[in-house]
């Protein structure tokens, strides 16, 4: 059974619209994340995957909390996951900086 992919709140969804569309230059590129991101709802821990982190301790990201990062090309994807309702909630997208894991 697959997982539902959401943001927990629209403007989350629109900044990271946004982002795709202002910071990832590359069509080829914004392809690539969507197809990893679609990914998910499959199997939204794919610990065979290396670019596939557990994040320990979990950061805090809008008032939430991302567990996992997915790592695509400089990108990185915050996400959590929710069991009980089979849910992937789509928390940040990041360049990968300095301030990346900042708490």
């Amino acid at each position: 059974m697959k997982y539902d992919i959401r943001f927990p709140t629209q403007r989350l969804e629109k900044y990271f619209d946004e982002f795709l569309k202002k910071e990832v230059s590359h069509r080829n590129l914004r392809v690539k994340i969507a197809s990893e991101i679609n990914e998910l709802a499959d199997n939204p821990r794919p610990f065979h995957k290396k670019s596939f982190t557990e994040i320990k301790p979990p950061i805090g990201v809008h008032n939430y909390r991302a567990e996992y990062r997915l790592r695509i090309a400089d990108y990185r994807v915050l996400f959590n996951v929710d069991d009980k309702q089979r849910i992937v909630w789509l928390l940040d997208i990041r360049r990968r900086s300095e301030k990346t894991y900042k708490r």
